[in-house]
Formats: C-alpha cells, structure tokens, sequence
C-alpha cells in the first residue's frame, strides 16, 4: 500500500528501481536484497534508477540514496529538463553523491552502462505531459515512459508502464512481446478522485487510462504469464478483496498489484 516503486535485480545481485517514490526507506527497509551489503562502508546494492516520468512520487525517493554511491539515473531528455528546471535536481544531488544523466534507447535494446550484468532495456515513449509543478514552459518530448527489459541469460522479458495517458503502437507492441506486464492501475474509473476531493481532476487529465473503460481489455488478450496492476490510488475498489471490482480484474487473468510482490522471469 505504498507509492509505486519497482525492483529488478539480476544475477550479480545488482538492483535497479523504476521510479523512486517518497516512501523508499520503508520500502527498503522491508526488502533485505536492497540492504547494505555487510561487512562495507556506505554500500548499497542500488545502481540505477529508472524514471518514467517527472511526477514527485516518483522522484522524491532519490534524495534518500543522497548519500551512498554516484547515483545513475535513466529519463527522457524532458523528463531531466523538468527536473533540472524545475526543481534543480542534478545541483542537489551534485551536493552530495553527485549523480550520471543517462539518455535511454527509444528503438533497439541496449546494454545497462552499470557494469556487465546480463539486463538489455529500452524506453517505450508514451502521450503525456509534464507535471503539474512544471508550468506552461516545459521543454518538448517524452514526458512520460515505459520501459521494456529483457534478461539476455533467462530470456525472460518484463514490460514496467506505471504512467500511461494513451497506449499507442509502440506500448501495444511491447505488451505483446513481454513474459511479464506492470501496468498502471491507478484509477477503476475516471472520476473516482472527484468523490473524496472536490473539484479533482479526472483521471485523463492526470495522464492515466482507467481499468473499467479501457486497459482492462488491453490486459484481458495478452498472453504474457503475469498481468499486474501497479501504481494503484487509495480511492481505488480492485484493492478491496471482496469488491466487484476485484473479480473483475480477476476474471480477467489480471492481479492486483501488493506490497512484497515478487517473481522470477
């Protein structure tokens, strides 16, 4: 029930997280893979982290790995200009650890630059636009991302789309390719926020697909062997075990996303 983040690791025991959310310290906390490794100073088996978008849950997390190791970063040339602009990221974090920009593959699948594991990624650019923070002079390009991995070892391949405004032909063919699809369940409907909060916004003015209306029927005809519902808001029913909702989802060969999740691909 915490703020969306993802884990992957490989085989050398290295980590990558999607997205670093406010609530990271607990969440590595209760993830003994992601503690210091015993018997080193100021370690973190933490090499890199992915953004999909600028948004503040899913950056504010960085500034708790300040203070260990140079910090790798992956995001759109948009996605950094935002941050840098907005909220001087890179100056903040150069206070510090300091931290490496780096641009990620928008068409062929590339080797991490974070030593010699066995992981291949790509970004899948996805409709969207910058965060509320960023006012009416954000730079152009991908404000928003997927990212496609694949394991060169096992085979396996996962697809991690927490943010997703539109699907278009790129994201429909990476949910096609992948063993494995996180894909955003923010909200069941796309007024749902309005309930709880007067005058919200709706969920496509957020930049999210809802369940009800729309990637449910994307998710129901993948063949992939795990669906998963992330990034899931606390107005939402699918986390209610008992709401029609949740058998929905569950008829669809669809999970609902929780706290501690794990698999192997």
């Amino acid at each position: 029930m915490t703020q969306s983040c993802v884990a992957i690791g490989d085989e050398r025991g290295a980590w990558f997280l999607v997205n670093a959310s406010p609530d990271l310290s607990s969440q590595i906390f209760n993830f003994p893979d992601l503690h210091p490794r015993p018997g080193e100073s100021r370690n973190s088996p933490i090499l890199g982290v992915f953004l999909t978008n600028a948004d503040l849950d899913h950056v504010l997390g960085l500034f708790s790995l300040r203070e260990g190791a140079r910090l790798n970063v992956h995001a759109t040339k948009a996605v950094r200009r935002t941050l840098d602009e907005n909220l001087g990221l890179t100056s903040i974090m150069d206070s510090f650890c300091g931290m490496d920009w780096h641009e990620p593959p928008l068409a062929d699948l590339a080797p991490l630059p974070e030593g010699e594991g066995s992981l291949m990624y790509r970004a899948v650019g996805l409709p969207g636009g910058p965060p509320v923070f960023a006012g009416d002079n954000s730079p152009q390009g991908h404000h928003s991302a997927a990212y496609f991995f694949v394991d060169r070892k096992t085979g396996g391949r996962l697809l991690v789309a927490p943010d997703v405004a539109g699907c278009n032909d790129g994201l429909a063919a990476a949910m096609k390719e992948a063993d494995a699809v996180l894909f955003d369940g923010t909200f069941w409907s796309g007024d749902e926020l309005s309930h709880v909060k007067a005058r919200a916004r709706t969920a496509a003015e957020m930049g999210h697909l809802t369940i009800r209306d729309q990637s449910l029927e994307l998710l129901r005809g993948l063949q992939a062997m795990r669906k998963i519902y992330i990034h899931i808001n606390n107005t939402n029913p699918v986390l209610s075990p008992d709401s029609p909702e949740k058998a929905a989802v569950t008829a669809a060969g669809v999970e609902v996303g929780f706290d501690g999740l794990e698999f192997e691909l």
